[in-house]
């Protein structure tokens, strides 16, 4: 169990994924994200192993939320600043997290 001090601690926004690439560098398929977090966080840039579901072209345009006070992590040549969220299909395949109606960008969840 955690006290709500440990959950208050983690920073999750929602954003709009602006810019989405194929990440062919990955030891596993992903895309490469550049999701716009509103005027205090700017645009952030994530790794998502999410090809099962979502191709680049398609994701432009989508909101997502991400954990944004992580620590920077180092994945090949690609520095991923956040962790967009998701949760497992049936088969294990990631969907992502994402409002059911639009909000703003830079919304943190409570």
């Amino acid at each position: 169990m955690i006290g709500i001090e440990d959950f208050e601690r983690v920073d999750i926004r929602s954003g709009t994924i602006v810019r989405a690439e194929s990440f062919d560098q990955a030891r596993k398929p992903a895309i490469k994200l550049w999701v716009d977090f509103g005027p205090d966080l700017g645009v952030k840039k994530s790794s998502a192993q999410i090809t099962a579901h979502y191709a680049p072209d398609d994701l432009p345009g989508k909101q997502v939320v991400a954990v944004v006070n992580f620590p920077p992590r180092q994945i090949g040549k690609f520095m991923s600043e956040v962790l967009v969220l998701g949760l497992p299909d049936a088969a294990g395949q990631v969907v992502l997290l994402s409002p059911d109606h639009v909000v703003p960008n830079g919304g943190r969840m409570f």
